[in-house]
């Protein structure tokens, strides 16, 4: 996914910064001010992107790819369809022409979401205590997991990428789910065989796959009940 996507954003933030567009051109910001800012907006605007990935039925017929793995580790992190990451692409480039993110700002959250993408998805167990406290300001392992549990309470709530103040803003922070009693994947491919990567690249187009169901945000919930 970064393979492709750091050329075009670059280039594309490059561009931007010469013309002048998107927001942060308009609010005359100090360069470090303006970096965070943007940081900032470019991880809440991608927020959106995951609910949408969830909730637009072409989008989760190619995102519940990422999901079918029944155990998770690093490996899922870039496990993503050829046809979520093309679409995302046309995303990630509306969002810097439309923030007017600099190409510093953007190369700095590309590699801080990279690194924590692939930190979230990690089989990583944390002592529970340190991880409440990385829980207030970036996704972890154990949130990540609730999330992608086949449980549609679950999937649909934890969708920050990166930091975790925007499921805390939404009410979309689940964190009461034990690790023990979570099920991982998706309904209709649970089992032991596991989903070969031409079965995967398939799986779009003949399998329509129906959003998990949505009955509203979930009670934003305490870290202290991470389990």
């Amino acid at each position: 996914m970064q393979t492709l996507e750091m050329p075009v954003a670059l280039g594309l933030a490059e561009l931007t910064q010469e013309k002048a567009w998107g927001l942060l051109p308009l609010l005359h910001l100090p360069r470090v001010a303006a970096m965070i800012a943007g940081i900032l907006l470019l991880d809440y605007t991608l927020y959106w992107w995951h609910y949408l990935t969830h909730r637009v039925p072409l989008l989760w017929r190619f995102h519940q790819v990422h999901h079918i793995d029944q155990e998770m580790d690093a490996t899922t992190a870039l496990r993503f369809h050829f046809g979520e990451i093309a679409i995302s692409v046309g995303y990630r480039a509306a969002q810097i022409v439309a923030i007017g993110a600099s190409p510093m700002t953007v190369a700095v959250w590309q590699v801080f979401l990279f690194l924590n993408i692939l930190f979230h998805h990690s089989n990583v167990r944390l002592p529970v205590a340190w991880e409440r406290i990385l829980a207030r300001f970036i996704m972890t392992p154990r949130l990540h997991g609730i999330h992608h549990s086949i449980a549609p309470e679950e999937v649909n709530s934890n969708w920050s990428s990166g930091l975790t103040v925007w499921d805390w803003l939404h009410s979309t922070l689940r964190t009461e789910t034990p690790q023990s009693t979570l099920t991982l994947g998706v309904p209709g491919f649970l089992g032991t065989s596991e989903t070969t990567a031409l079965e995967a690249l398939a799986l779009p187009f003949h399998v329509p796959g129906k959003p998990p169901a949505y009955a509203g945000a979930p009670v934003r919930q305490s870290l202290d009940e991470l389990q």
